[in-house]
């Protein structure tokens, strides 16, 4: 009667731990887990199983066996795969007098922390190569120049013209990074700005249109006679736009046109059924791959590296127009069709600004 009341007394506290967890007995079979550890194992994890057959994962087992042994904590990692996705947990196998001696196997679920520092070493490794690609070509050119070329006037002027435009990608490389990060610091901070957006669309506009000109691309606008407005970040809503029309100039091809529009819209689902102000930026150029749209926002994600860079885009424009946007509490939706051009839409909500 003793053994069967410990036996319900265990399976109560396991149930009540918010992280899968299994115990194994002196014998080295199932004792105990939790709903959350059957989940995480499966059905063959059935009471009285042998924790090998259970577990399965070599340096797991070698951890519990570790325990049995020497009754010390000894540490490992489970992998697991479900839906395309890699899970990854840190796993805790103390040792316990409960039930002969066995061990509490604990599983601690660290995929965010693995997919945080995968991306901090992609990030890294991107920048590195974004910056040591100019940075080449600048030295070589300064070599260059202080030997062979020293006395060449025309080389010289070609080469100081090719270096200038290499320092000036970096340094555009170096300003978005720091948009980036300041972004991302502020992401939680309040919006206390009442903003116009037609008036913000217009300043943008009339900013771009040097720019259009050079390629003779149209800008159309279709405004409402009555500006709408948000609690918003003027100067981040202005990078935001910048960056859409921008690239809609570049991308959308030479002799090309550009829409801008702008409207309001009710009662939408994505922001909880609140009233929202919706702007769209569209081009009518080639158009974006639907199998690229997912990545777009994604830092130095490309669809085409080389026009990116003839261009001067440094790959992390969009990944910014997301974070300010989702600071925003907005959403940013990609649509394009091969040939037909691609719209950026970003719809915002209006709350109390209206």
């Amino acid at each position: 009667m003793s053994d069967t009341f410990s036996n319900q007394n265990i399976a109560m506290l396991l149930a009540a731990l918010p992280i899968p967890v299994l115990l194994v007995g002196g014998d080295g079979r199932v004792a105990a887990t939790n709903a959350m550890g059957q989940a995480l194992l499966g059905s063959g994890a059935a009471l009285g199983q042998p924790y090998v057959s259970v577990l399965r994962q070599p340096a797991l087992v070698e951890a519990v066996e570790a325990t049995i042994k020497d009754k010390t904590l000894h540490k490992a990692r489970f992998l697991v795969h479900s839906d395309g996705k890699e899970g990854v947990y840190e796993v805790h196998c103390n040792p316990t007098n409960a039930l002969n001696d066995g061990v509490l196997v604990s599983f601690l679920d660290i995929s965010d922390r693995e997919q945080a520092s995968q991306m901090r070493r992609d990030f890294v490794a991107n920048v590195s190569h974004e910056l040591r690609t100019p940075l080449t070509s600048l030295m070589g050119f300064i070599e260059t120049l202080q030997g062979p070329a020293k006395d060449d006037a025309g080389a010289r002027m070609q080469f100081l013209e090719i270096m200038s435009s290499e320092a000036a990608r970096m340094e555009r490389l170096v300003s978005d990074l720091l948009s980036l990060s300041r972004v991302e610091a502020e992401e939680r901070l309040p919006l206390r700005d009442k903003v116009a957006i037609g008036a913000l669309l217009t300043s943008v506009i009339n900013s771009l249109v040097p720019r259009a000109s050079e390629t003779t691309v149209e800008i159309i606008t279709e405004l409402p006679e009555h500006d709408l407005s948000v609690r918003a970040e003027a100067d981040q809503l202005r990078q935001v736009f910048t960056n859409l029309i921008e690239n809609a100039i570049k991308y959308g091809g030479a002799g090309g046109k550009v829409l801008v529009s702008l409207s309001a819209v009710e009662g939408q689902p994505a922001l909880r059924g609140q009233p929202g102000v919706l702007v769209k930026v569209k081009d009518f150029g080639a158009g974006i791959d639907p199998l690229h749209i997912p990545r777009l926002t994604e830092r130095f994600y490309r669809v085409d590296s080389h026009r990116s860079r003839q261009v001067g885009g440094t790959g992390l424009g969009l990944a910014i127009v997301k974070h300010i946007v989702q600071r925003h509490r907005g959403r940013l939706r990609i649509d394009s069709d091969l040939g037909k051009g691609a719209e950026f839409s970003v719809l915002l909500p209006r709350g109390d600004a209206v």
